[in-house]
């Protein structure tokens, strides 16, 4: 299940958030291995590495060819261990892995948000932006900013995609757009930290006051090319988890004109199946106005209508809004300009949501 190789590092490169980049010699096992990689540590849990140290790595992303990162990943400095950490917190991410990591929740007894969150039972009709992928967060963001620039915008991570926030260099980029980031469920590495996506957006609301919440998970997307088998089917049931709380649910759609794959042309089955069979309750689904005369959008959207209401949104100065963003936009390998209205439909549902307000 696990490909270990052990190395020596060789260089720092970039950090963001929560991460380091590093050059690592590689101890061969195989002829086949490289002589180096790139390998991606984060201190918060191993410590700070160091040009010589000794690392255990876990390069089972190299050996798949994942898209999501060519990194191995640093599991451990074993000749310099990290400090203890003594901070406040029982609640126990990725439990029972090797790397089971204990933080502070917000709603535990030892959080400052405790009170408030204890007794928080409603979002009190925040709009809540459902997104399938963790690419989609930035066009979201650049939406709601278009006409709400003050707007107080949070995120919610869940773990259907990478588990630690720190992998995102989205975030990073985006930090000084958004309120704070809340990871739930397994995920972790967030400005909170919630046990599930009910908790976790009652803490965007009451404790990071956000006006606005976007749902989507990290990095990555768990898929196996099966109508039901992949990780985007969560977005129906936060829509779910959405309505529970007496918030909004803003659906943005995974549409796309450039994706060579029949089941992701026009409007994805994942957004069809997470909307159409996964969420129970209403939701404002976003279509970017413009974008029905190839792609067969409304037509496909249909079978939504009896539960959903389906909201055309103008798309003018958002391209200009997406273009000014911080950080390189990029789904499935394909930027701006080859997907634009993947990108714009993104952003139409941050606009729906900003509106809302």
């Amino acid at each position: 299940m696990i490909q270990w190789r052990q190395g020596t590092v060789t260089g720092l490169r970039r950090r963001w958030r929560g991460t380091v980049e590093l050059d690592v010699a590689l101890r061969r096992r195989r002829p086949e291995d490289p002589a180096s990689v790139r390998a991606l540590a984060y201190p918060a849990l191993v410590g700070e590495p160091e040009p010589g140290d000794t690392v255990l790595l876990n390069v089972n992303a190299l050996a798949l060819g994942l898209g999501t990162g060519g990194y191995a990943l640093v599991v451990a400095l074993p000749d310099r261990l990290p400090p203890d950490d003594d901070r406040p917190g029982h609640v126990v991410k990725a439990r029972y892995t090797p790397q089971q990591a204990v933080v502070l929740a917000a709603d535990e007894e030892a959080s400052p948000h405790r009170d408030v969150l204890a007794a928080a039972d409603s979002l009190d009709g925040m709009p809540v932006v459902t997104a399938d992928l963790h690419s989609a967060l930035p066009a979201v963001v650049a939406g709601v900013q278009a006409d709400r620039p003050q707007a107080r915008i949070a995120y919610v991570m869940t773990d259907g995609g990478a588990l630690p926030a720190w992998f995102s260099r989205t975030l990073d980029a985006l930090s000084d757009r958004l309120a704070g980031v809340v990871t739930v469920g397994q995920a972790f590495g967030g400005d909170l930290e919630a046990t599930n996506v009910h908790s976790g957006l009652l803490a965007a609301r009451h404790a990071l006051r956000a006006d606005v919440a976007v749902v989507t998970q990290g990095p990555g997307n768990l898929g196996t090319g099966t109508p039901w088998g992949y990780s985007g089917v969560a977005v129906g049931e936060a829509v779910n988890a959405v309505a529970a709380l007496s918030g909004r649910p803003v659906g943005s759609l995974r549409i796309s004109a450039a994706d060579p794959r029949p089941r992701h042309h026009g409007v994805s089955h994942h957004s069809l199946t997470a909307y159409g069979r996964v969420a129970l309750a209403a939701a404002d689904l976003v279509v970017p106005a413009g974008v029905d005369s190839c792609l067969g959008v409304h037509e496909a959207l249909t079978p939504l209508r009896q539960r959903h209401r389906i909201v055309t949104v103008a798309v003018d100065g958002l391209d200009a809004a997406l273009r000014a963003l911080p950080v390189k936009l990029s789904t499935m390998g394909r930027d701006l300009d080859a997907d634009t209205v993947y990108f714009l439909a993104a952003a139409a549902a941050g606009r729906h949501a900003a509106a809302l307000l």
